[in-house]
């Protein structure tokens, strides 16, 4: 309720517009236009544009340019793109803003915003948060060896890791955000506040919360913050029951939240577009890129294992059940480090014995490589795709044969494939095509095979009291964030267990099985954290679930897994009003988005593999159709 006594305010109306630089540009100018809205908020950042951009800004401040340029700004320039046409609306109809977008210069970035707006001739005003860049503290306490800095997804110490730190940029909260709107922004731009935190600082602004008054307030709109930050994964993007669209699939709308002032909200999404909102939908974006049944932010810590999503309406969502905690002493932190660099070749097999001609070109390259291939600090052969019994076209019958080189040596990797003194990765592999497999074919374009620089990402936690951050107010005022003070040390690992009191006979429980994929019954979600995967499982209907999570256990997972499974660490929880059970690969995905050699960079393909494999499923879930 208020805090100074009144009538709790109205609900307020926050939308989300964009996952991250390449979400569709209509979106913030249509949301303005069109809405009725408080506050629209978008993320144009993450682990990849993170490292990049703080790599530029540390070679700048160097007084060197950096390895590779990923723009001439330190902010992403699609945001100011996209802002530009919606400037006119959100002065017209008095809409704000709240974006991360700075990456390393919202400082930058906020002086573009104000160029916009005297470009359309309006009064909006711009405040930005800034603070996240700890790259100097980070690089101090490193030198004195003052922290391991464990990894997150292995535990492993950063002086084991083999890489130099370069950059180091922090998650914050929302309370920089609220600040900026008491002090009158009518756009905040960020540098990098933690993806939900911009709906929390929003509705932190709208409600009059704090951070050690309101913690179940928080939590919740923290929740609901996580829901819409990806835009139209709440709405039916990348969901398992896509088929249900048909073809109205194309252009689907953003989703907006009407928080109210405990922190619950109904999820609704935008009028006259694609998709929609329900149970499903809004499980399917909870389940990504969750951790365990704790979810930390910099203002609060949310307890999810009683969530509840209640339909209320066509196309809305209400979300509630949410347990308030303090927030952990920590923040997470991502540490950049140049990795070296990396290039790929492609060969196109064909027909018959797919498995035996990739064999042979494997062989013939590392032949060639020679003494060579020490320099290598990863080399891949990978096979995508398999050809199936009396194909109906050559295009059916071919796969991918792909070969990935990392090397810290960039003559190695360069583009010079024909009359260099020594040999190249591009060379190692064209030199064996005349020789190679029955129709050994490669691919035209060759320009992945030219080594481009990478870079490893260090996810860790740090210290809250180290960061040092500043809401930058229209007027100049720079307003220190304090370190939280009401928090609460967690255990590292969050609690995980197979499930209890599980069904002690399924066929008696739920009659005869036929064996089909798990997918046919079960949707599901899965994404990245640094080189983390998760996946959550749920289902439609009641009776199913006492049947999934007995099934879902560890041990199924690993042995659906097949292949791919490593050994390592594998955590589960179980969300029972959601009927899901949630898992989290600890190192699965290869070191990240950054520098993976792998297929699934994100780790968004993972769940779909697991709902391709075949279990027992009882026939009477079966007869209600396939998802």
């Amino acid at each position: 309720m208020a805090t100074n006594g009144t009538a709790p305010k109205r609900p307020i109306r926050v939308a989300g517009c964009s996952a991250g630089v390449y979400d569709r540009k209509r979106a913030l100018h249509d949301l303005a236009k069109n809405e009725d809205l408080d506050v629209i908020t978008g993320d144009w950042m993450s682990e990849c544009n993170m490292t990049w951009r703080g790599s530029d800004k540390r070679g700048r401040l160097a007084g060197k340019g950096a390895e590779a340029l990923s723009s001439t700004t330190g902010y992403e320039p699609s945001f100011v793109q996209k802002l530009d046409p919606a400037i006119p609306w959100l002065a017209k109809r008095g809409i704000k803003v709240a974006v991360n977008a700075g990456a390393s210069d919202v400082a930058g970035l906020a002086d573009a915003v104000r160029g916009l707006c005297v470009k359309h001739g309006v009064d909006l005003k711009v405040g930005y948060v800034d603070g996240d860049d700890v790259t100097d503290t980070f690089l101090e306490l490193y030198k004195k060896d003052a922290d391991p800095f464990l990894n997150l997804p292995q535990n492993k110490a950063i002086k084991d890791w083999g890489f130099e730190p370069l950059a180091a940029q922090c998650y914050l909260g929302g309370t920089g955000v609220a600040a900026c709107f008491a002090g009158g922004a009518d756009i905040v731009v960020c540098g990098r506040v933690s993806d939900a935190s911009l709906a929390v600082g929003a509705a932190m602004w709208w409600h009059g919360w704090t951070r050690d008054a309101n913690q179940q307030e928080l939590a919740s709109a923290l929740m609901v913050g996580h829901i819409i930050e990806c835009g139209t994964y709440a709405t039916g993007g990348y969901y398992s029951g896509f088929k249900a669209f048909g073809k109205a699939r194309t252009d689907f709308g953003y989703p907006i939240a009407s928080i109210d002032h405990k922190g619950e909200a109904i999820i609704s999404m935008e009028k006259g577009r694609h998709g929609t909102v329900n149970t499903g939908t809004i499980t399917s974006q909870l389940l990504y890129e969750i951790q365990g049944p704790l979810y930390y932010n910099s203002d609060v810590t949310a307890s999810i294992e009683g969530i509840t999503f209640t339909q209320v309406g066509e196309n809305q969502v209400h979300v509630g059940g949410v347990k308030g905690l303090p927030p952990p002493p920590t923040t997470k932190v991502g540490v950049t480090a140049h990795g070296g660099y990396q290039a790929e070749f492609h060969f196109y097999i064909t027909g018959l014995d797919i498995a035996e001609k990739a064999a042979m070109m494997e062989e013939q390259i590392r032949t060639l490589i020679g003494d060579d291939i020490d320099k290598f600090s990863a080399l891949k052969f990978q096979l995508a795709g398999g050809v199936p019994a009396d194909p109906e076209s050559q295009e059916a019958a071919t796969v991918d044969f792909r070969v990935v080189a990392q090397s810290p040596h960039a003559d190695l990797l360069s583009g010079d494939m024909v009359g260099a003194d020594r040999g190249t990765f591009a060379s190692y592999c064209i030199e064996n095509l005349s020789q190679g497999y029955p129709g050994s074919t490669m691919a035209i374009d060759m320009r992945a095979a030219v080594g481009r620089p990478y870079f490893e990402y260090w996810a860790c936690l740090m210290p809250q009291s180290f960061v040092r951050e500043t809401a930058h107010l229209p007027d100049g005022t720079i307003v220190e964030i304090p370190t939280p003070t009401d928090t609460r040390v967690y255990d590292r690992e969050q609690p995980s267990g197979d499930t209890a009191n599980p069904v002690a006979n399924l066929l008696e429980a739920y009659g005869p099985t036929t064996r089909a994929p798990l997918g046919y019954v079960v949707l599901g979600r899965s994404g990245d954290k640094s080189s983390n995967a998760n996946v959550g499982f749920f289902v439609r209907h009641e009776d199913e679930w006492d049947w999934l999570r007995t099934v879902l256990s560890v041990a199924k997972i690993r042995e659906l897994l097949g292949k791919d499974d490593t050994g390592k660490q594998i955590d589960r929880f179980e969300l029972p009003n959601l009927r899901a059970v949630h898992f989290l690969l600890k190192d699965h995905l290869d070191r990240g988005f950054n520098s993976t050699t792998g297929f699934d960079s994100l780790g968004k393909n993972l769940c779909e593999y697991l709902r391709s494999k075949y279990i027992d499923i009882p026939n009477k879930f079966l007869e209600r159709g396939r998802i």
